[in-house]
């Protein structure tokens, strides 16, 4: 894909920390030598998070009662600072209340959303993977 990228033009890259060391790879390089311009973004307080989600409710008619307290605790305890990852977490936890068919959002959907794939570990996904008995492949 880079091969065609017109080799005058800039790029700007929006990401988690861990980009910076992907484009540090040798096989990077390339990329990394376009970056004219990078910020470090740090995490959220909790009380920053609290009012995003509260303000978000808000803008599409929600009250600010849509998680109960546990589940904010939790939601704000997985996210650790990540506005995005809030969002997305606030997101997939209201569909689960509404799978549930409840008004609330409560901890066990919250729950129910970190027990996606996407949420877990590289790590906890493969202790989750049945290891085949002998004489299976």
């Amino acid at each position: 894909m880079f091969e065609r990228f017109p080799r005058k033009h800039t790029l700007v890259l929006l990401g988690h920390p861990e980009l910076m060391f992907r484009l540090s790879m040798m096989c990077n390089e390339d990329i990394k030598s376009r970056i004219s311009y990078s910020r470090q973004v740090l995490p959220l307080h909790d009380e920053d998070l609290a009012k995003f989600i509260i303000a978000e409710l808000a803008a599409v008619g929600l009250g600010a009662n849509t998680f109960d307290e546990a589940a904010l605790q939790v939601v704000l305890r997985a996210v650790q600072g990540n506005l995005r990852l809030c969002a997305n977490l606030c997101y997939a936890s209201l569909l689960a209340a509404c799978l549930d068919r409840q008004r609330i959002v409560a901890v066990s959907h919250v729950n129910s959303a970190l027990q996606q794939p996407h949420w877990r570990s590289h790590e906890a996904l493969l202790k989750q993977q049945v290891k085949p008995t002998r004489g299976q492949s």
